[in-house]
């Protein structure tokens, strides 16, 4: 019987498409057994748990073994490994990772069969699927065992592929891997056969009939990313595949960016003064933030206003003769122009900033235009490259629909955002579909009612902001404490002595003179 092959490339189709449950992943015809069909086996084998609770399963498998490898740890340990084709180096690391025998063995099997993974029979490939099964010495005839085999395999097939695909794209360039990774998706294009009869972007699919998905076309004509799977959803490996790209490329990263990498989030308290930065950075904060409503507020200005250009630029001097890591909150730049907003930015760089808070909220209660903060992004990115651009939203403060954040958070993301930021953002599972979309560190800020910080970093969170909190609670400690003397009352916490803020003053040295 002749099956007719439909193919789309809109992304509306093929969103509709992926979430057809009358679409399904095309099973070879001779994925019956192992013996002697090793490619034919992994295909079906990775093709039969692609959808329902099978599908959730090895989900949950391929999130276990990814669990294990920490992606700071591949981006240090791939460039120190044995020269190599990029494939063999990084699926050796990944094997090593894994604690996998032979892993330079491993490494050459695995590139034979990525070689006829995605069609195709081959019989090296059929050999080296042998091999690799034989390795992990499994239990005869055990059904779960060989299923994680194949999801083994599969993980280590696609992570070549794909970081292999990253490199070779972003060698020679400056373009960041995060962008790069939506026009080099680890899934260009997808296969699906139609279980029954069905009907997409209005067009009549029989049973039997082939389905082929560019999601690489797809993906470049929208800012958010169409992934793999129904519901649509982003590769689980793509941290790994930018981290093991990145040590590969060897592109240098600042201090203040590495401290996004880990698995722990950043907590960044926010200061707004030099006393309250000094403070914070003396007990242990590795870098530290500033408030725009602590720095207005102290000025007697409003916040978010425009208003404090010269003191945000005074702070950033006046921090800069410390030795701590410290990034500048710059409400919406203090300007509409993006050369101008690409102006402050080095300026602050030149003070010593390591990074700045660029935000779309206005003062009137609107959002900037999308296209106007992106370009005010991609300015600063491109006459500050070193300055980690942590580009803010505020469409949850603002009450906007919820796929407006990460339509925004796209768009910023592919303007060249280092990390992007969502304040008025708590909900575990809102957080969590976020993090599953984006390939750049989501900052959240925290709230005393929301998820810890243990909570949020196994939601993907890396870096969490303290935002206005540290200088209210200075406020009313401040009220606090000069009612309880005018009251007769105890003054009931601690407070630092003369000479330890006196000594404050004095880490930072002399001020230079004006020139």
């Amino acid at each position: 019987m002749t099956h007719t092959t439909h193919e789309f490339d809109r992304y509306a189709d093929i969103a509709a498409a992926l979430a057809d449950p009358a679409l399904v992943p095309e099973l070879p015809a001779a994925a019956g057994g192992r013996a002697g069909a090793g490619m034919a086996w992994l295909r079906g084998t990775v093709a039969r748990f692609s959808s329902g609770e099978a599908h959730r399963r090895r989900r949950a498998l391929v999130e276990a073994e990814l669990a294990r490898l920490e992606p700071a740890a591949l981006r240090r340990a791939v460039p120190a490994g044995p020269e190599g084709e990029v494939r063999v180096r990084v699926v050796r690391t990944l094997a090593e990772a894994l604690g996998m025998p032979e892993p330079g063995a491993v490494a050459e099997a695995v590139t034979v069969v990525a070689g006829a993974y995605f069609g195709g029979g081959d019989a090296d490939a059929d050999e080296a699927v042998e091999w690799l099964v034989a390795q992990m010495a499994l239990p005869p005839a055990d059904e779960a065992a060989l299923e994680a085999a194949a999801n083994r395999i599969g993980l280590l097939v696609q992570a070549c592929a794909a970081t292999a695909a990253l490199v070779e794209a972003a060698a020679g360039g400056d373009v960041p891997l995060a962008r790069l990774l939506r026009e080099v998706p680890p899934v260009a294009a997808m296969r699906r056969v139609a279980a029954r009869a069905t009907r997409v972007a209005g067009r009549e699919i029989a049973e039997g009939d082939v389905v082929l998905l560019d999601l690489a076309t797809a993906n470049r004509a929208h800012p958010v990313p169409l992934a793999f799977g129904a519901p649509p959803r982003v590769c689980p490996g793509r941290a790994h595949a930018l981290a093991l790209a990145d040590g590969l490329l060897q592109r240098p990263r600042t201090a203040f960016a590495r401290l996004h990498d880990r698995a722990a989030p950043l907590l960044l308290p926010n200061a707004w003064d030099h006393a309250s930065a000094a403070v914070l950075a003396a007990r242990g904060f590795e870098a530290i933030g500033t408030t725009s409503l602590g720095v207005a507020a102290a000025a007697g200005l409003p916040d978010g206003a425009a208003a404090t250009v010269a003191e945000t630029l005074a702070l950033a001097r006046r921090l800069g003769r410390g030795s701590f890591l410290f990034t500048v909150d710059v409400e919406g730049g203090f300007s509409d122009d993006p050369e101008e907003v690409a102006e402050l930015a080095r300026s602050l760089y030149d003070a010593g900033a390591a990074g700045i808070n660029l935000e779309d909220g206005r003062p009137d209660g609107t959002l900037a235009p999308v296209e106007l903060h992106a370009a005010k992004i991609a300015a600063v990115r491109g006459a500050v490259p070193a300055l980690f651009v942590n580009a803010r939203t505020d469409t949850h403060w603002l009450g906007c629909r919820t796929d407006e954040t990460g339509t925004r958070l796209a768009v910023y993301e592919q303007a060249g955002a280092d990390g992007v930021f969502v304040p008025g953002l708590s909900e575990p599972d809102g957080i969590a579909a976020l993090t599953a979309t984006l390939n750049v560190p989501l900052n959240i800020l925290y709230a005393p009612t929301g998820p810890t910080l243990a909570e949020l970093a196994a939601l993907g969170v890396r870096r969490v902001s303290l935002g206005s909190l540290l200088y209210r609670d200075a406020l009313a400690a401040a009220v606090a404490t000069a009612s309880a003397v005018r009251d007769g009352l105890p003054v009931a916490h601690a407070t630092l002595s003369y000479a330890e803020v006196q000594a404050l003053g004095a880490r930072a040295g002399t001020p230079p003179s004006s020139p």
